[in-house]
């Protein structure tokens, strides 16, 4: 099958958009949404304000893409590393490794998906945005299912248990964010992942 090859046009723009939200991600960080222009994300792009405006109609257009972007890869990632754990609490452990260590990686996105995202409100925030966390929540959900039908953990609503866990590791983030803790990312991993096993009640680890 013939793979059909993006244009210079194409390829120069996905260029662009990425160097806009790449520094969108920074000045949102350190400005919040109030606080940043349209002025100051061209400006740490290197690209007149003009031209953010060709592939972006607004600052919230951006901000939205940004906020998608950085979600859409991270479910994705998540989706692979749990799929390809083995057991109930292997999967647990991936899904909660792996959104800790993107935080770690991804800071700029962080401090933007946790100051402003409940700014918004979830009216306000695009339907994309909502559904791939709802995504997030499912997949954590399902993993709860398949462990309470082995017989790893007791019975439970799994899904309000997956927003719970959620929570947790969002909780977690965040003390890392503000620098209110000096573990190692292991070390934080391991301890929430007790927290939530004892939490569940009646688990064994396999």
């Amino acid at each position: 099958m013939t793979v059909a090859r993006k244009s210079k046009q194409a390829v120069v723009s996905e260029f662009r958009c990425a160097e806009i939200l790449g520094a969108a991600r920074k000045v949102f960080a350190r400005r919040g949404f109030d606080g940043a222009t349209v002025e100051e994300i061209a400006e740490a792009a290197g690209l007149a304000k003009g031209t953010v405006y060709l592939y972006f109609p607004s600052k919230r257009e951006i901000y939205l893409e940004a906020l998608r972007q950085g979600i859409s890869r991270l479910t994705a990632e998540m989706k692979r590393n749990v799929a390809a754990a083995p057991a109930p609490a292997d999967k647990v452990r991936a899904f909660v490794e792996t959104r800790v260590r993107y935080a770690e990686e991804h800071r700029d996105l962080v401090k933007i998906y946790h100051s402003e995202f409940g700014n918004f409100g979830a009216a306000q925030v695009n339907k994309e945005c909502r559904s791939l966390y709802l995504e997030q929540i499912r997949m954590l959900e399902a993993v709860l299912e398949e462990a309470v039908a082995s017989g790893h953990i007791r019975s439970l609503r799994a899904g309000a248990a997956a927003f719970t866990i959620s929570e947790m590791i969002r909780g977690l983030i965040l003390q890392r964010l503000f620098g209110w803790s000096r573990e190692s990312v292991a070390n934080d991993v391991e301890f929430l992942l007790e927290m939530i096993w004892k939490g569940l009640a009646g688990c064994t680890e396999s």
